[in-house]
């Protein structure tokens, strides 16, 4: 039968494009599903800021009566004016073992492109750096933290069959925290504080931590802005993902820094929330917020996921990101937590690589960004 594209437009339509990988990965221990309800609020333009910069449309491919894959393309102008590029991005691909199904999701995010004028796509990525970006091709045996990505092994073969290139890769490390490296991370702290008159900021609610929300985003957007794929997070979008976040944050384990009362980085981690949102399947209410609470908690998980780090340029020599990590490593050990398990970092940021090296790792995880140009 053939594979019909539909696009995305009724409200039984988006549902159908979020649902289909709790199908694709019903039996499949690795995979972290995401809260639905979030997930809907992300791909339409009345509760996803990020929309007044993005075009943006989703289908989702019909096979035999069923819903059998799915893809969204991404045109972010905002990037493409400051890097003097005319590239789509596709997004959210996922489908069944047919390559026909991917064959045809990608033709039709690559017309789009075309017609809109395009010169070429690539992907996954998201709206932002903040949203779903890389394709898992290395460490499927591994669970993959909040803030990462978890894909079927044969998405990589699809794509070298279909005329896919390298763009970039991420690696992701696991690093276990013991005394050692801990003593040695906190005479550095305290050196480097000493030295340039550092102090740290301790958050131990979420209403502490509110007023400093803009001022965390005004750090990434400053530190984050030579990164490949990032754009800049207006107000209105830093506070779009502060409302999605902050309820599955703990303060705790949210640190910063200032000099002469500026802040100047932060740190995000947060206690494995992996097998927590597995028990969840996609809806916090009115049992899934049990496990998810339990864990924010530290309760019977032993990994902290490092989620974001973030120094401004003008201070990042002064070993500020060394106090943040010393900081975090506090908070691990007094509830007995002994590993990190870190997001992706390109493969090409030599200095970040080697200081997970510095610790008891392994380097397990490998997401790819894919090209096509035309």
């Amino acid at each position: 039968m053939n594979i019909i594209i539909k696009e995305v437009i009724e409200k039984s339509d988006y549902k159908e494009f979020v649902n289909l990988p709790f199908a694709l990965y019903k039996n499949d221990k690795m995979w972290v599903p995401p809260i639905i309800n979030d997930e809907i609020k992300m791909l339409k333009a009345d509760t996803n800021p990020a929309f007044k910069i993005c075009d943006t449309k989703f289908w989702i491919a019909i096979k035999d009566g069923k819903v059998v894959g799915r893809i969204g393309g991404i045109i972010n102008n905002e990037y493409n004016t400051e890097r003097n590029e005319k590239m789509g991005r596709f997004t959210r691909f996922e489908c069944i073992e047919d390559i026909e199904v991917a064959r045809k999701l990608l033709e039709t995010a690559e017309k789009w492109a075309t017609d809109k004028g395009m010169k070429g796509i690539y992907g996954p990525l998201g709206f932002n750096n903040l949203d779903h970006q890389g394709l898992l091709i290395e460490g499927f045996d591994f669970l993959p933290s909040v803030g990462s990505e978890y894909h079927k092994p044969y998405y990589k073969l699809f794509m070298d069959q279909l005329g896919y290139t390298k763009e970039i890769d991420w690696v992701e490390f696991r690093l276990t925290v013991g005394e050692r490296p801990h003593s040695k991370a906190m005479r550095g702290s305290k050196l480097i504080q000493k030295r340039y008159g550092i102090n740290i900021i301790h958050f131990n609610n979420a209403e502490e931590l509110k007023p400093y929300i803009l001022q965390i985003f005004d750090i990434l957007n400053r530190s984050f802005d030579v990164l490949p794929f990032v754009t800049r997070f207006t107000d209105e979008l830093a506070q779009f993902y502060a409302k999605k976040y902050l309820t599955i944050l703990n303060p705790h384990f949210v640190k910063m820094v200032e000099m002469d009362g500026k802040p100047i980085g932060f740190i995000i981690g947060l206690p494995s929330m992996s097998r927590a949102m597995q028990k969840a399947k996609g809806h916090l209410f009115p049992f899934g917020i049990i496990p998810v609470m339990k864990a924010l908690k530290g309760k019977g998980i032993d990994t902290v996921d490092q989620l974001l780090t973030g120094v401004l340029k003008d201070y990042q020599h002064t070993g500020a990101a060394v106090v943040l990590q010393a900081e975090l490593q506090n908070e691990m050990l007094k509830r007995n937590l002994k590993y990190i398990e870190t997001t992706g970092i390109f493969e090409d940021n030599d200095k970040a690589i080697m200081n997970w090296k510095t610790y008891d790792h392994i380097q397990h995880k490998r997401k790819r960004c894919y090209r096509k140009d035309w």
